[in-house]
């Protein structure tokens, strides 16, 4: 994936209203747009532990985005409304974050639990998106996705090796983590480290041990025992032409 995560904020305001067919106690609109200065692109709000963003990162980045809305009542009940351009590059990351700051060490537990609703069509990533290190190691866990667990299709992770067809080379496959199998890529995307693992099996409904996967990272040497700061949680849309919905439902974390 070509992809690079920019969490800043560009000083959006808030806006509430509706979607769907019913109002939500929080929700923002993003306009389609190449500036990034635009209203709400980084439209945020909190709910107990629990924070939630628009994300529209791709006009600052000189990619422009559509237009798009992101909805939440609570961290159990939340979703995005997005019309993406069938162009190429990540256009947003609107999500769910919860704040660990422990080290690995320090956990006994930290777990994450997810039931998604996805659209068939598009382009886009069902992700967890885990942070070290201010920022320094970036962990991604695809649950749900329209490329391939081999690397190809419309979405690819980072990697820092590719095959003649341009797709993405796993450096280890198979992998039993998590109550699932795993493809593992590293590469970074230039400010860095990335691992990303693709789910071989996709699914919209799991509870990931975001413990055990940082804990094998850490076995191969990837890192020490670093710090997990911001583990997020949304959809990483490339394109959803015509306006798709996805939803978030009994999102929790649970660390100690």
């Amino acid at each position: 994936m070509h992809r690079i995560s920019i969490l800043a904020s560009c000083g959006a305001a808030l806006v509430l209203g509706a979607t769907n067919t019913q109002a939500a106690m929080w929700s923002a609109s993003s306009p389609a747009t190449s500036s990034c200065s635009s209203t709400n692109l980084f439209a945020s709000w909190s709910y107990g532990s629990y924070t939630f963003n628009n994300n529209v990162w791709s006009p600052c980045s000189n990619v422009a985005a559509g237009a798009q809305t992101i909805w939440a009542n609570t961290n159990g009940d939340w979703g995005v409304t997005s019309d993406q351009p069938n162009t190429s590059g990540i256009k947003s990351y609107p999500h769910i974050g919860y704040s660990v700051n422990k080290t690995i060490s320090s956990l006994s537990r930290l777990t994450a639990a997810v039931s998604a609703t996805t659209p068939a069509g598009g382009a886009w990533e069902s992700t967890f998106d885990i942070w070290t290190d201010d920022k320094a190691h970036e962990i991604m866990v695809w649950l749900n996705y329209t490329g391939t667990s081999a690397g190809c299709g419309n979405v690819k992770p980072i990697s820092y090796n590719w095959t003649s067809d341009g797709c993405a080379i796993p450096h280890h496959s198979n992998v039993s983590l998590s109550g699932g199998t795993w493809n593992v890529y590293v590469g970074t995307n230039g400010r860095n480290m990335v691992y990303s693992f693709l789910r071989t099996d996709k699914t919209n409904n799991t509870t990931i041990d975001v413990l055990a996967i940082m804990k094998y990272l850490k076995s191969l040497n990837y890192f020490h025992d670093v710090m997990i700061g911001d583990l997020q949680y949304g959809f990483e849309i490339t394109s959803s032409s015509g306006g798709l919905n996805f939803a978030s439902k009994d999102f929790v974390v649970a660390a100690e």
